[in-house]
């Protein structure tokens, strides 16, 4: 047993980060986190492999309980060849249910302190051997860590629980799993059309210490084997602000400084890097196939990649999906598998075992659709969580460093593994990493003899595979998901969005395509309020596209006259679009019996319209009776779907084109006989005058 050798620094009250290192839902976690905080700043060696390796444990307590602490003692409890036997008991030990693991024994080393002043903080250091803290053989050993009262019966005042994997050269020879490592770039998005944003939270996150700027720190210093699952509306909505941007009440930003350099940082760093796109602004696929919006996922999966090659300036992966909270039901399955989506990211509550397993299970497995089969990766959670570390809980750096070395060398060591298996960590969607520890956590795992490091697409299902429940997608995870009374409105906002495009001659896209994706993200999830905000600015933009082709000149308050039994009556069409656009005037009469139109004479063909031109169509009609009657106009696309509202025009119908022809023949007849006698008369007039003429010219 060893007391202690070194104590490396006395109290300084410079030191009050108050990190809190204490086993969580604990009556100790929370008297330490009210009174006294003790934190493990290192582990050293991570895997010690002799016998008399010095291990060093070193961390500091904060006295936060407002008056001087004494007698108080650091020290570790562990008991000669006490080791955890499988990862239950890991988690049971790590979570503090004593009653699922034997403790360890009151065996220690320790340190001991004088005097602690209120609100200051020392540091403490133990060191020992492998042979003093028990460990005889290969595997992962328990070791709590506590500070105690010497003048109380030892009583607790705080304590945290880690492991140290001793692999001495004697130990045996352990397969070498697989591992694969993705990490999410995802965020909710941040604008409603492409013009617009609905609120400004990306600028903090591109902000040295934002969310973002650690993504693409992290992205510098990862190993290239690493898989990135990027969104590519984010990258979008990142490169619309190094432009400047408009928000939602019409406030001008000027072109945020960190968002140019921030995406050619990530250009750089995932040059060589694998990297997937998953479908364009993250859609909520689950609801999005109970709500019968396919075309939204085509569309997503389409532009996922020509948007992420825009931005990184190379091409990805699109195959792949990630959903939110890795949770997929057999519709949406099959909405992925028939856009051509071959392998899925899940949660592995959402495929689980047919019967539950003591050892861990292989990561892939392979789902039947309806387009064939499907690989599901399923992410190790314990593992994937000790990539995001958490002070509060009780897992800070050095504690999920050791939780990870323990964990892959339990399942190295777990019995009946013929073969290596796969593995893949994949921490939650929306993390914020450390990157500091997040890099140094994978360059561990890569020198880890019962670890092999691999590109996530080398992950494949076994020819022999564990049986599996099927897809296990509960009333809360439905209740979770975008609703129909949410994605309603979209449904129309969709078919609107695709009018726009389809009466374009050359169907030129009207620009709405990823907005509309954006309107159906999973990041409205939990915002419900900002996602329909949106959808009310990209509905009114393309409300305003659509009124660019319209009836020019209509207004339904004022009646136009049609004399007559027959005649046309001109309709004329308006495009104020910067390209031609090709419909059809569909004109039917509310009151046939007084109205109809002259279907035999009226051409229903097509109508091309070039840019910033008015089109005027003649259409026939033959009125049977005097009054008053109303036509309604409908623009119809050329497969006859109604382009915009149908318009109301009143006629007043009369019977005079007839009589009025007869009368006005009549008068012209009058007329051309007085014209004639007229005439007439001047010439009898004039013959005398020249007969007298010719007289007089004779005599001369």
């Amino acid at each position: 047993m060893i007391r202690k050798a070194t104590l490396l620094a006395v109290l300084s009250a410079a030191l009050l980060a108050p990190v809190v290192a204490t086993t969580p839902g604990t009556a100790a976690a929370t008297q330490a986190k009210q009174e006294l905080a003790l934190s493990v700043k290192a582990i050293t060696p991570e895997l010690p492999t002799g016998p008399t390796d010095q291990i060093k444990l070193s961390g500091t307590i904060r006295n936060g309980t407002g008056a001087a602490l004494s007698n108080i003692q650091v020290r570790l409890r562990y008991g000669p060849g006490l080791r955890v036997n499988d990862r239950a008991s890991m988690k049971a030990f790590a979570e503090d249910q004593a009653a699922q693991l034997p403790q360890p024994s009151t065996r220690t080393s320790f340190m001991n302190f004088a005097a602690i002043d209120t609100g200051a903080a020392v540091e403490w250091e133990i060191t020992a051997t492998p042979v003093q803290l028990g460990m005889n053989a290969f595997g992962v050993y328990p070791i709590t860590i506590e500070v105690v009262n010497m003048l109380a019966s030892w009583q607790p005042l705080a304590k945290t629980h880690t492991f140290i994997t001793y692999a001495p050269p004697t130990a045996p020879k352990l397969p070498r799993n697989r591992l694969a490592v993705a990490l999410p770039l995802v965020d909710a998005p941040h604008r409603s059309d492409d013009a617009t944003f609905v609120d400004d939270k990306l600028a903090p996150a591109l902000q040295p210490g934002g969310r973002l700027a650690n993504l693409a720190e992290l992205a510098k210093a990862a190993p290239k084997n690493i898989t990135w699952f990027v969104e590519p509306g984010l990258l979008d909505d990142v490169r619309a602000m190094s432009q400047g941007y408009t928000l939602k009440n019409g406030g001008k930003k000027p072109a945020d400084p960190a968002a140019a350099p921030w995406l050619e940082s990530l250009r750089s760093s995932l040059a060589g890097a694998t990297v997937v796109a998953i479908p364009y602004g993250d859609p909520d696929v689950t609801a999005v196939a109970h709500q019968g919006l396919d075309g939204v996922m085509q569309q997503a999966v389409a532009s996922a990649g020509t948007a992420a090659a825009r931005n990184i300036k190379r091409n990805v992966t699109t195959g792949v999906a990630w959903p939110v909270a890795g949770k997929l039901d057999d519709d949406a399955l099959d909405l992925l598998a028939v856009n051509k989506i071959g392998t899925v990211l899940l949660n592995p509550a959402n495929l689980p075992p047919q019967t539950p397993s003591t050892t861990t299970l292989d990561a892939a497995a392979t789902l039947d659709t309806v387009a064939g089969p499907v690989t599901a990766l399923l992410p190790d959670e314990e593992l994937s969580r000790t990539l995001e570390l958490d002070n509060a809980a009780g897992r800070s750096a050095v504690l999920n460093r050791q939780r990870f070395i323990a964990e892959t060398a339990m399942i190295a060591a777990e019995p009946g593994q013929l073969r290596p298996r796969s593995l893949v960590v994949a921490p939650s969607r929306r993390w914020n990493p450390d990157p500091a520890f997040v890099s140094s956590l994978l360059k561990t795992a890569a020198k880890l003899p019962w670890l092999t490091p691999q590109p996530l697409d080398s992950i494949k299902p076994a020819k022999v595979q564990a049986p599996r429940a099927g897809l296990v997608y509960t009333d809360q995870d439905r209740k979770e998901e975008l609703s129909g009374k949410y994605l309603g409105p979209i449904k129309e906002v969709v078919a609107e969005a695709a009018l726009a495009t389809r009466i374009t001659t050359d169907k030129r896209p009207a620009g709405f395509e990823a907005a509309v994706l954006r309107l159906t993200s999973a990041g409205w999830r939990n915002n419900t309020r900002n996602g329909r905000a949106a959808v009310k600015l990209v509905e009114e933009k393309i409300d305003d596209r659509l009124e660019l082709v319209a009836i020019s000149g209509s207004r339904g308050d004022q009646a136009r006259t049609l004399a007559g039994v027959d005649g046309q009556v001109p309709i004329s069409v308006r495009n104020r679009m910067s390209t031609s656009v090709t419909l059809v005037v569909e004109v039917s009469s509310n009151n046939p019996e007084l109205l109809e139109i002259d279907n035999s004479k009226y051409n229903r063909t097509p109508k091309t319209i070039r840019k910033n031109e008015i089109y005027t169509v003649q259409v026939p009609m033959r009125v049977k009776t005097s009054g008053d009657a109303s036509i309604i106009v409908q623009l119809e696309t050329t497969d006859g779907v109604p382009y915009g509202d149908p318009v109301k025009l009143t006629l007043r119908t009369t019977g005079y084109t007839g009589i009025a022809l007869v009368i006005v023949g009549g008068a012209l007849s009058v007329m051309l006989a007085a014209v004639v006698t007229r005439i007439l008369r001047r010439r009898s007039q004039k013959r005398p005058a020249r007969a007298a003429q010719a007289r007089e010219s004779e005599k001369v």
